[in-house]
């Protein structure tokens, strides 16, 4: 079997996966369960690693992994009490907050966004500045695609300047190594870990690397959980991000623990997508911060874009008070974190 073949059939293969991974099915008031933004992806190791390692169980939690299908249905899970917890872009959970949904951030483990261009080292775009003139690909819908106007601003180009077409999900890695077009509108930790997959050199450039340096993925609980068990969810939050930041230290170990529930990627692919993952760890000039903490400033950035370019109603009086809480996180350190 050809590598593209192959690779499309591990995601395919990972989209339908039962709903549930084999982490935890328990009922009881520590049994919980956790949506990712997608179909499981090698980025979501630090998920099972949590499991597997036994991060969830020295606090007592039995939790689930599920696969996602897109972060606006995995905050809509949340929201109607689906799952306890969710990891779902910040911009397009802040959008449904705006239009309603009892949500709130409480643990931000990518301070940065993954927003890219992905290109192939064998192609015409190595850096930015070759971007004017070429194609991108694009699937038509999503943050990513909407903001796709301020990346063109920060670059002093205007949207003709840059050919934009549409494409399935599926379609965009097979076009960009057939040559349909230049470049991929992409997520960092997810595209170019599959192309490296295929024997191919990714170029990745970065929206954070020209001052696009937003909120990526958070974690969402409910308000009614918040108020109904907030030690479980301060509990998950710890194990989560000690194992979140274990994995960052070792992630072949991580990938071994992805392994056991997906099948078919390469621990070399795993491990290069952890590395993209932590490199989010953190945003420029704000290293102080800890990690998974948000501040007013940073939420009011994503409440901001949102209004201009994710459809958030302008008229809105969302604030950050109404969008995240710090409350139910505790200090963590990478420094000797080790397997319970």
């Amino acid at each position: 079997m050809s590598k593209t073949r192959t690779w499309r059939s591990v995601i395919v293969a990972a989209m339908l996966l039962p709903f549930a991974a084999a982490c935890g099915t328990g009922s009881s008031e520590n049994a919980m369960s956790v949506m990712v933004d997608v179909g499981y992806l090698p980025k979501h190791a630090p998920f099972f690693a949590a499991v597997d390692r036994g991060f969830f169980g020295a606090e007592g939690l039995d939790v689930t992994i599920m696969p996602g299908s897109g972060s606006g249905n995995t905050v809509a899970a949340v929201d109607t009490g689906k799952v306890d917890v969710g990891w779902a872009d910040f911009g397009v959970t802040v959008l449904h907050q705006g239009r309603g949904a009892q949500v709130t951030q409480v643990n931000l483990l990518q301070a940065r966004s993954a927003y890219a261009v992905v290109a192939m080292s064998d192609g015409n775009i190595h850096d930015w500045d070759d971007l004017k003139g070429k194609t991108v690909a694009t699937e038509g819908a999503g943050a990513m695609t909407s903001m796709w106007p301020l990346a063109l601003s920060r670059l002093g180009l205007a949207e003709q300047d840059v050919n934009v077409v549409h494409a399935t999900s599926s379609a965009k890695i097979p076009g960009l190594l057939s040559k349909q077009w230049d470049a991929n509108l992409a997520l960092s930790v997810s595209d170019a870990p599959a192309i490296d997959a295929l024997g191919k050199v990714p170029v990745v450039l970065k929206w954070s690397d020209i001052g696009i340096d937003l909120y990526g993925n958070g974690l969402i609980v409910s308000n009614e959980q918040l108020r109904s068990n907030p030690d479980r969810v301060k509990r998950f939050n710890r194990a989560m991000q000690r194992a979140y930041l274990w994995s960052c230290e070792h992630p072949e170990e991580a990938a071994d623990s992805f392994h056991k529930e997906v099948q078919g990627y390469e621990t070399r692919t795993v491990v290069l997508a952890l590395q993209e993952q932590c490199a989010l760890n953190q945003q420029v000039g704000e290293e102080d911060v800890p990690f998974g903490r948000m501040t007013d400033a940073g939420v009011q950035q994503m409440i901001d874009v949102s209004r201009e370019f994710l459809g958030l109603d302008p008229n809105t009086t969302l604030n950050p008070a109404q969008v995240y809480s710090n409350d139910y996180l505790d200090p963590v350190s990478s420094d000797a974190i080790a397997v319970p």
